[in-house]
């Protein structure tokens, strides 16, 4: 069975348009897929620890290959119990709006949790990072009112919003990333011709 990891990065609920672009792919998706298992993390919703001191150790103790002492073993299995939830799945659908050119900080909060040595990736001091999560994919649902691919840049904004969920996937090892782009929301001459060519869009991506 099919695993399905929908994160949604926008507090804004109902008026978020990346989770409704990331709705119209669900619902392709579960019609062709109807055995799929569907795990909905809604960050804006979602209690995430603070990456505490406690947590850092933990970690810098993983890559220097120390024991934990019990302080960073309770964090780390805190940390193990959220990144096993992500590990799960086999795709990931992350709708998720830019703020101030980069991610909501909820959702860099829980990425913060999660990618860890030894459970989304592993480093050799030699070779580098290697990723652990293969042969899963990725949809990248993403909206922001101002920046588009056609703007120009940095006048319009700046793109560290996809360029960092990339770059933090495939080191994870998540190659096959797909992107539905709503892009921008605000600054278009048809924002609701925009919208449901971006729901089409996700839809043919599902």
């Amino acid at each position: 069975m099919t695993k399905v990891l929908y994160i949604k990065a926008s507090p804004r609920g109902a008026e978020s348009k990346s989770a409704a672009v990331a709705d119209a792919w669900l619902k392709a998706f579960t019609a062709k897929n109807p055995d799929a298992e569907i795990d909905l993390l809604d960050l804006a919703m979602e209690k995430l620890p603070e990456f505490d001191g406690n947590k850092a150790a933990a970690k810098m103790a993983i890559i220097t290959g120390q024991d934990h002492d019990g302080a960073q073993k309770t964090a780390w299995d805190e940390i193990t119990a959220i990144a096993g939830r992500f590990a799960s799945a086999d795709i990931y659908l992350i709708a998720v709006p830019m703020w101030n050119g980069g991610i909501p900080y909820k959702l860099k909060q829980f990425i913060d949790i999660i990618h860890q040595p030894g459970l989304t990736f592993g480093l050799d001091p030699e070779k580098g990072y290697s990723g652990l999560l293969t042969g899963k994919k990725a949809v990248l649902v993403l909206t922001s009112g101002a920046y588009g691919p056609a703007m120009p840049s940095p006048a319009f904004g700046t793109d560290h919003h996809s360029t960092y969920l990339k770059a933090w996937l495939n080191q994870a090892g998540v190659e096959d990333i797909a992107e539905v782009r709503f892009q921008p929301t605000l600054l278009t001459a048809d924002p609701d011709g925009d919208f449901a060519s971006a729901q089409a869009a996700a839809r043919a991506a599902a």
